[in-house]
Parts: C-alpha cells; sequence; structure tokens
C-alpha cells in the first residue's frame, strides 16, 4: 500500500499568499527580510512536515539571508513551496538545492519591482487620484487605495500560483537543468534591467571647463533689451525655446564631450567597477564609504 502524497491546497496557499504580505515586517540589517520569509512559510511548513524536528529544520533553512522586491517575492514563494512539498514526500530535494532558488531568483526580480511597481503602476494611480483630488472629488483617494491593493494582491495571488506550478515541473528535473534554465533566464532578465536603469540612478557630472566661446550677438538672450516684470520673463523664456543662449559665453565642459560621445559612459564605468569590486569580495560598507570621500575630493579640487 503506497503512502498518500502530502499536498499543499488551495487554502493552504492563500495563507502563504496573505502572510507574504508581511515579508518586511522583521526587516533586518543582518538578512534583511529573513523573518518575514519564514513567517510567510510557516503554514506550509506545518502541513507539510508533522514532527517538531522537521518543522524546525524547515524554519531554520528559510531563516538564511533572502532580500528582493516584496511584491516580485511571490513567484519565488511559489517554487519554494513547490520544491518544500516535494520534499516533503521523499523528493531528494536537499537545503542547498531550496536556497540555490532563492537566491537565484531573489536578485533579478528585484530590479523588476522597482520600474514596474513603483515607476509606472504608482504614479500612473497617484495622477489620476490625485486630478481627482484636486476637483474635489472624494472618489480621488478611494480609487488609488482600492485600485494599488487590487493590483498589488492579484499581482501576488496569480506569480505565487505561477511559482507554485512552475515548480512542480521543476522537481521534475532534479539534475538541475531546468531550474538552472529558469535562473540563467531569470539572471538576464534582471541584468537588462537593470542596465537599462544604470542612467538613471548613477549620475556623474565633470566640471572642468575644456572651452569658452563667445556667441555672436542674435544668439543669446538679451536681457538687458528685454521688458520688466512678466512679460520680460515670458519673452526669455520664448527666445529660450528658439534655441538662444541664455549667456553670451558657450562653455564646454568635460561632462558635455563625454556626453556627445556616450551618455551616462561615467555613470557605466563606475558601475562595472563597482562590480568588479564585489567580485574581488571588497565590503559594500567599504566601498560606500570610498566613493562618499572619493566624492568629496573630487568636488573639492573642482574635478566634480
Amino acid at each position: 500500500m503506497t503512502e498518500q502524497r502530502i499536498e499543499l491546497s488551495k487554502k493552504d496557499r492563500i495563507s502563504v499568499w496573505w502572510r507574504s504580505t508581511f515579508l518586511q515586517g522583521s526587516w533586518n540589517y543582518e538578512r534583511m527580510q529573513n523573518g518575514g520569509w519564514a513567517y510567510t512559510m510557516i503554514p506550509a511548513i506545518k502541513k507539510l512536515y508533522t514532527t517538531q524536528e522537521d518543522r524546525s529544520a524547515a524554519l531554520t533553512r528559510h531563516l538564511e539571508f533572502f532580500n528582493t522586491h516584496p511584491y516580485v517575492a511571490s513567484p519565488i514563494i511559489g517554487v519554494t513551496l513547490a520544491l518544500e512539498e516535494e520534499r516533503a514526500n521523499g523528493a531528494p530535494v536537499d537545503d542547498v538545492a531550496i536556497q540555490g532558488v532563492k537566491v537565484g531568483m531573489m536578485g533579478p526580480l528585484a530590479g523588476i519591482g522597482d520600474p514596474v511597481f513603483w515607476f509606472t503602476v504608482k504614479p500612473i494611480l497617484g495622477a489620476l487620484a490625485a486630478s481627482l483630488a484636486m476637483a474635489g472629488n472624494i472618489l480621488g483617494p478611494i480609487i488609488y487605495f482600492v485600485a494599488w491593493n487590487l493590483i498589488r494582491m492579484s499581482f501576488m495571488w496569480y506569480t505565487q500560483e505561477f511559482g507554485y506550478k512552475a515548480g512542480s515541473k521543476i522537481t521534475d528535473d532534479l539534475s538541475g537543468g531546468l531550474l538552472q534554465d529558469i535562473t540563467k533566464g531569470a539572471s538576464i532578465l534582471g541584468m537588462f534591467i537593470l542596465g537599462s536603469l544604470v542612467n538613471r540612478w548613477v549620475s556623474i557630472s565633470f566640471a572642468p571647463v575644456v572651452s569658452s566661446v563667445k556667441l555672436d550677438k542674435g544668439a543669446f538672450i538679451d536681457w538687458g533689451n528685454l521688458p520688466a516684470g512678466a512679460e520680460g520673463i515670458k519673452q526669455a523664456l520664448e527666445q529660450q525655446g528658439q534655441g538662444l543662449s541664455l549667456s553670451e559665453m558657450k562653455v564646454t565642459t568635460l561632462q558635455n564631450n563625454l556626453d556627445s560621445l556616450i551618455p551616462g559612459l561615467a555613470g557605466l564605468c563606475l558601475t562595472l567597477l563597482c562590480m568588479w569590486l564585489l567580485k574581488k569580495k571588497v565590503s559594500p560598507i567599504v566601498m560606500i564609504l570610498g566613493l562618499f570621500v572619493v566624492g568629496i575630493i573630487f568636488h573639492a579640487i573642482g574635478l566634480m
């Protein structure tokens, strides 16, 4: 007689989904979201494991370092639930495999959460709600609260279910081929997103002046001949819109030349340098302090 298979019911997965809302409720500087992650996994651990030893081992396993965007953690939770389910049913899924999935997915997916939720969904909903609120419509804040939470919670539920179903397929290939393909694809996607955001997040401006040329008359705004008051401001803005310079001197800095070659080149080089230092096991704290010191010195000598 075969032993009955242990499976997570939809009710169990809903309990996990609800608890995942509090993923950052126990955030700490040592292991980041590990406390919230372990709290999220408790309903599944209670269902899958019956002995105190197995439950303690599972909680210990999920108290390792974890950190990603709180909303895109849901597919990782789903995959982890599937792996824990297979392990509870006797499949050779060890601690290293489960932690490897979490680490392999949390980094790439973290780069997707910010541009999707903080830079797209929230500003759109905020603009809509603000326009209604400014017109005196009480529906402004109500629509924002309801729509935001509906989008957020729906995304977290369906991506958790997607991860759970995909995780079941991963366990069919315990040699790791499919798992490696998924983590590799997630890494490529994450690096693509992060690469596209380097120019937004990293800003470097070199101050040294390369050239200073006096412009011909008519190429810049003649402030002395503008009328006083609002009319003068209006004409100045119109002339600037037509391409006239604000001053009679055209100053070209080192940063202008770099931007004419490849915009954001300095920021990209700094990002690659930090990645190389991380690969060399340099502490992030040391890197942050070093950037502060270098930035202050370069500003003091007029380089930035």
